[in-house]
């Protein structure tokens, strides 16, 4: 979902952007008195005083992202020069004054647009699907209409958003859409039909502009070249062997496991934060659960060359630049085959991803070998204005990018 931030406010399902940027809204309220607190935690055997002196520009980050306005925060950094560490900040439950988990679940939104593309590009390495076949070979008839045509569309081009499919996914904008729609997602076919409605924004080839239908109709394709969801073989060809046991499809249920910070969202229409924990999106755009801790290890796993064949993690690291609209949450970034390349402040460049649906907004920085990684997780979403968006978008930015330099990336 790719908000339009020279205009309107973003719309938190229309958010799921991407990279994340879009993600949430508004925050209109005084922070609750239990928003205030900040704890820190740092990881089981890395307890010393010396450990805990290390990770308080961690922490000190953790908090600014707080003070934006973030309900609950959770971060963690993996690897590097001393090894893992978790800190939170704010409260994981407005009702009870909990703090937020320092090993909970969220949604992970977006990044799950990285762990599809790991799973097309495996059936490359296979020779099961080729990046330069057409939508059409596998989807026949699916991609037409109003311009449109998958016999010009090819999958590389939906994994990089050249394809010029419009991205018409549904906005949440009040409280009362959000209680209406909240257990009854679109499904795969439903929200390509409604991109099908448009023009396209540009020829195959020539812009770039996010598109989420661009990765639904890569879930697709998934299951018409393999004969299996495309979940299931997120399961079993990257869950599994990977180890990562708290990354998961939630199916039908509109819940997260626990433990979990419950998720927020700021309505630009309402007076009070409004609790949106309990919501249904789970296609191939976003809809993956999963941890801190989990993130961190794909992320390391796949630019440490653990997932991909060397030819494949090649392809999916050719990049190219963001448009106007995207350079300004994510100045100078590029994006790749289903990962987005950004610029340290330190110098150099990490890798990552990052998602926003209603409730949460997530940001990583990995290093480019794999060694360390840092996710952020913020559960609060904003539906007011672009500045609040992007104002808790820059702190959480700041957080990953300051621990990988920290940590040696």
């Amino acid at each position: 979902m790719s908000p339009n931030l020279s205009r309107r406010p973003a719309q938190p399902r229309r958010r799921r952007v991407a990279l994340g940027i879009a993600a949430a809204l508004a925050m209109a309220v005084a922070v609750p008195p239990a928003v205030t607190q900040a704890v820190a935690r740092v990881s089981p055997g890395d307890g010393s005083a010396s450990a805990a002196a290390r990770h308080t520009p961690f922490q000190r980050d953790a908090d600014a992202v707080r003070d934006t306005g973030a309900i609950g925060v959770q971060a963690r950094v993996s690897g590097g020069r001393y090894g893992p560490g978790t800190v939170t900040s704010g409260t994981g439950d407005l009702r009870t004054g909990r703090p937020v988990p320092d090993a909970g679940y969220f949604r992970i939104a977006s990044n799950t647009k990285t762990f599809v593309a790991a799973v097309v590009l495996q059936l490359v390495g296979e020779r099961k699907v080729a990046l330069d076949d057409t939508v059409e070979k596998w989807l026949p008839g699916v991609v037409r209409g109003n311009g449109n045509d998958g016999r010009k569309i090819t999958l590389r081009q939906l994994l990089q958003h050249t394809s010029g499919i419009h991205d018409d996914y549904p906005g949440i904008e009040t409280a009362k859409e959000y209680r209406e729609v909240r257990f009854h997602p679109f499904t795969p076919e439903q929200l390509v039909e409604r991109a099908m409605r448009h023009r396209p924004d540009f020829r195959p080839g020539k812009g770039w502009s996010y598109s989420n239908v661009g990765y639904v109709l890569l879930g697709m394709v998934i299951e018409k070249a393999t004969g299996r969801t495309w979940h299931d073989q997120v399961r079993d060809r990257l869950l599994k062997p990977l180890g990562l046991r708290h990354t998961y499809y939630p199916g039908d249920s509109p819940a997260l496991r626990d433990p979990h910070a419950r998720g927020y969202q700021r309505f630009a229409t309402e007076p009070k934060i409004v609790d949106v924990t309990l919501y249904q999106d789970p296609n191939a755009a976003g809809g993956l659960i999963g941890t801190t801790a989990d993130l961190n290890q794909f992320f390391r796993d796949l630019l440490g060359g653990k997932v991909l064949r060397p030819a494949q993690l090649r392809e999916m690291k050719r990049t190219v630049p963001l448009n106007d609209e995207f350079q300004l949450p994510y100045p100078g970034a590029r994006y790749g085959l289903g990962l987005l390349k950004t610029r340290l402040p330190c110098g150099g460049w990490s890798w990552g991803h990052g998602g926003d649906e209603i409730g949460y907004m997530s940001r990583n920085a990995v290093s480019e070998d794999g060694r360390v990684a840092v996710t952020a997780s913020m559960s609060t979403g904003w539906a007011t204005s672009v500045e609040d968006t992007l104002r808790q978008h820059r702190a959480g930015m700041r957080l990953v990018a300051n621990a990988l330099c920290r940590e040696g990336g």
